[in-house]
This record gives structure tokens, sequence and C-alpha cells, in this order.
């Protein structure tokens, strides 16, 4: 049975609606986000956030860059266009004791924010997702200060990306007609992995002194197969669209394919360490 690639390449299906996002919130939430805070902190400090300014947090999912803000003592804004999303964000805040947080359902092509009221406006993974991201960083440069930084964390090199080539090569080998990812244009979590795409989408976008950090990476732990099946099919709606087609034995034999890549990974001893390159783009309004 063939897997549907028509979905991966459409640019207009890429851009998964909120209802689509609210469906993997818990998922996101419990298998994603937690590993994201080493290189939020390293995003933050590259923006130079400070205990007592406003942060906001566009496209911010359950708050992988969000609550790491709020950590860090911040008054916090995260928004994001999937309810869902922003109840796991307050959930995750109450259980804190966050007082200085707050969640908003939000546009990001349309934030509902007066001109120059953020210290620092971020987005991590999120805002590279939506239909229009040069109108979406516009927008965070106007609701950005004068002497502001807006701060964008996405991947690399998708080549580089170990999890998703070793999903992919489990894919192949039990669908060996499923072509990949597409090349042009490549998926929207894509689309400033060049480092000089983003300096020049951020300088387009109103900022200066635009500074592309490169020597961060994303590493996740796997166990199982079923840990890696859990993570991706959680990390976009476009994964589960893309193994739509399968039949429940085809999922199972990824799954199985998985499991045995991992062992070799990790030599059958502990988890295998998966890595991923990023991108940390930070400019001056």
């Amino acid at each position: 049975m063939a897997i549907n690639n028509e979905a991966a390449t459409t640019r207009e299906e890429e851009v998964a609606p909120p209802e689509a996002w609210d469906a993997i919130a818990a998922g996101y939430d419990e298998f994603v986000a937690p590993g994201e805070a080493p290189f939020a902190n390293a995003g933050l400090r590259l923006a130079g956030l400070k205990s007592g300014q406003r942060f906001l947090d566009v496209a911010a999912g359950p708050g992988g860059l969000s609550l790491p803000a709020a950590r860090l003592g911040a008054k916090v804004l995260a928004t994001d266009w999937s309810p869902a999303m922003i109840e796991r964000f307050e959930a995750r805040i109450r259980d804190e004791g966050l007082s200085n947080a707050e969640g908003r359902v939000m546009d990001a092509h349309d934030l509902k924010i007066e001109d120059d009221t953020f210290d620092v406006t971020g987005s991590q993974f999120g805002v590279v997702l939506v239909q229009n991201l040069p109108l979406a960083l516009r927008e965070m440069v106007r609701v950005t200060k004068l002497g502001g930084r807006v701060l964008l964390i996405t991947y690399g090199s998708s080549d580089e990306f170990e999890t998703l080539q070793l999903f992919i090569a489990a894919l192949q080998a039990v669908v060996p007609d499923f072509e990949g990812l597409p090349d042009d244009p490549p998926p929207l979590d894509f689309q400033v992995a060049d480092p000089e795409v983003m300096r020049q989408r951020l300088t387009d976008a109103g900022l200066r002194a635009v500074l592309v950090d490169t020597t961060h990476e994303e590493r996740v732990e796997f166990g199982s197969g079923q840990q890696m099946w859990d993570w991706v099919l959680n990390s976009n709606p476009i994964a589960e669209m893309i193994v739509g087609d399968l039949t429940p034995g085809q999922q199972a034999t990824v799954r199985q394919v998985l499991d045995r890549m991992i062992r070799e990974r990790s030599g059958g001893h502990g988890p295998a360490v998966l890595t991923a390159p990023l991108n940390i783009g930070v400019g001056q309004k």
C-alpha cells in the first residue's frame, strides 16, 4: 500500500488547522516539549532576556519556550491559535506556581497586541509552520519595543535530523515507494534551515544586527521504536497524515524496524541518542 505523498508536498495542507494541533496537544506536551528546555534557555540567553522583562511567545504550543522564560522571572504571554495548546500551557504554569505567565489564543498573523509592548518576542518551532512566515515575523517585530529583540529557534538541515531520517528509512523499509520529504519547496519546518535564509528573513522583517547561532543541537533519547513513533506523531499533525495510509499491520512493522534501528544505534546498551541541528536567530528592532 502506498503512502499518500500529496499530503507532504502540498503547501496548503502543510499548514495544519488549529483543531489538528488541538488533537496532538497532550502528546506534544508529554513526548516532545520536555526535551526543548536546554536550547530554549540557550536562545533566551542569546536574546538577553532578564527577570522582570516582558516576553511574548508566538505559536507557543504548550510552552517549550514560554516556561523557561517564566522560570527566569520574565513576565510571559504565551500565544497560540490552538486552544488545547494554551490549556496545556496554563496547566503547566498552575502546576509550577508561575504567577508571572499567562496564555491567550491568538493567530500569529494578527497579534491582538499594541505596538512596542515586549522587550523580547520569540518563537520556537512554531511561527515557521504558519501560512505566511514573513507576515508573522513582521507582527513579532511590530509588538517588540524599540531596542528590543526578536528570537527565532528552528531546525537546521533535514539531512542531519537523525530522528527524521531514521523514521523515513523505517517507512521506506515497509513501503519502498515512499519518496520521503520534498526538496522544492522543503517542508515548512525547514524553510529557514539555511542560516543565510533565516538571517535574510529576520532582516526583511525589520530587524538589525541579526545573528544566527548554529552551534546548538536537539538531543532526544529513544529506548524503543514505540517511543520514537510517539515523538514523531505528536510533534506535528502532518506526521499523522503521512502515515495515514498505512494499515495497522504496516504501522506495527514500522515500529519493529525502528526498534531494530535503535538497538543498532545504541549498540544494545541503553537508549539511542539522536541529534538534530538548530538555528537560533536573534535580531534587534
